[in-house]
């Protein structure tokens, strides 16, 4: 059971960042997973009055509070536009509507779980986080970085020319993904990530030039045999190492070959 001994509802980020930096104390984002811990709080910190919780999108990029919900990412016109409904596709299987109307994307981002489909997907664009301390930094950067008391403020993700498609590998529907799969074409460069492998998801870029001919059935193989065997893939009760190994290929090759095709937006199913 989780036990609250304080709550404050944070009047600036620098109020919430100065409250953080007790190790008792704890940002409160949709507590979904914060809730089923058996831990006790000092201090919980809400910043639901901090003006986190829109999605701003200009010319240039979208900005991305952290306290935006799932379900926002999930349902907003330009985010889906912008990456033909791979965004949607990532996160529709996560639990459920309900749950999608609470959890937030900066709980998702600064977790960085081995099992987030928000960080497969986010990795897949040109992505920073917002830090209160430290600034911005590209989220690959962030995503291997250990845990700290910094503040996530917002994502920004830069309109760069590109194409997005997201699988994932599910043993039921709903349940937490055994393998995600995010495949991307930026500026005309390639991209996998892999996430769920059950670590942090981990980005594979075409560095050899497999794919530098175009996308084909035997391009497509040949890179995901490539990332298949330059993935780190562990063993748990959803699937073993051998298993998600096996599956990087096989999604990765869906993705590149459903990333090749022209004028196709996501697709109704990937699993």
């Amino acid at each position: 059971m989780l036990t609250i001994q304080n709550y404050v509802r944070a009047q600036s980020l620098q109020q919430a960042y100065d409250l953080n930096q007790k190790k008792s104390s704890r940002i409160l984002g949709g507590m979904m997973w914060l809730k089923m811990q058996n831990n006790t709080v000092n201090t919980a910190i809400d910043l639901c009055d901090l003006g986190l919780g829109a999605i701003e999108e200009t010319a240039d990029a979208f900005s991305i509070g952290a306290m935006v919900t799932l379900r926002q990412l999930e349902t907003h016109p330009g985010l889906n536009a912008y990456t033909r409904g791979a965004m949607a596709r990532a996160v529709e299987s996560i639990v459920g509507v309900q749950f999608r109307n609470m959890a937030t994307v900066g709980g998702s981002i600064f977790g960085r779980f081995g099992f987030s489909d928000v960080l497969t997907i986010f990795l897949a664009m040109d992505t920073q986080v917002e830090l209160f301390g430290a600034g911005k930094i590209p989220l690959e950067q962030f995503a291997e970085m250990p845990q700290d008391r910094d503040l996530l403020v917002r994502l920004i993700v830069k309109k760069r020319p590109g194409r997005f498609v997201y699988q994932s590998m599910r043993n039921t529907r709903t349940d937490l993904p055994v393998l995600t799969c995010a495949a991307a074409e930026l500026d005309g460069a390639h991209r996998v990530v892999i996430g769920a492998r059950p670590a942090r998801a981990m980005v594979l870029r075409d560095e050899e030039g497999l794919l530098r001919e175009g996308i084909d059935l035997s391009s497509a193989h040949t890179f995901a045999v490539w990332v298949a065997g330059h993935t780190p893939t562990g063993s748990n009760v959803r699937g073993s190492a051998a298993y998600r190994t096996r599956l990087a290929r096989v999604l990765t090759e869906r993705a590149l070959l459903e990333l090749g095709e022209p004028q196709q937006g996501g697709s109704e199913d990937g699993d």
